[in-house]
């Protein structure tokens, strides 16, 4: 499988960044026995063993992390995949909620219902 270039960008970006400020990463990181092709390959077989089908950047860049700093990580096999990279789009002024195209992905979430504090009794109520 390969990697569409933006998510290639994207992971390469993120682990030359950690490795610039943190130096412990930075070793891990230039292990000759490591490459990006195999973390890719590893983070698709992680992606496939959860089952599911989307995932938060963060969890995505951790998997990346993890392939260089545990070494008892062999080569993984290449798997066959898609790699859908999803751009948030930028919230401005002018746009309503209700003019997001219907192809984009909403989260909704719920409030709690919270208790209703006791009435406060007033003079009147006395």
């Amino acid at each position: 499988m390969k990697a569409s270039d933006q998510f290639k960008t994207v992971i390469e970006n993120y682990l030359s960044e950690t490795a610039q400020s943190d130096t412990v990463f930075a070793q891990d990181f230039s292990k000759a026995c490591k490459n990006l092709e195999s973390c890719f390959n590893y983070i698709f077989a992680e992606v496939k063993k959860t089952g599911l089908c989307a995932f938060d950047n963060q969890e995505i860049f951790d998997m990346a992390v993890k392939y260089y700093t545990d070494d008892t990580i062999a080569e993984p096999q290449p798997i066959k995949c898609r790699v859908v990279v999803n751009q948030p789009e930028k919230p401005d002024l002018f746009t309503s909620s209700s003019e997001v195209p219907q192809n984009s992905i909403v989260l909704k979430t719920q409030v709690p219902a919270y208790k209703t504090a006791p009435k406060t009794l007033t003079l009147f109520d006395l």
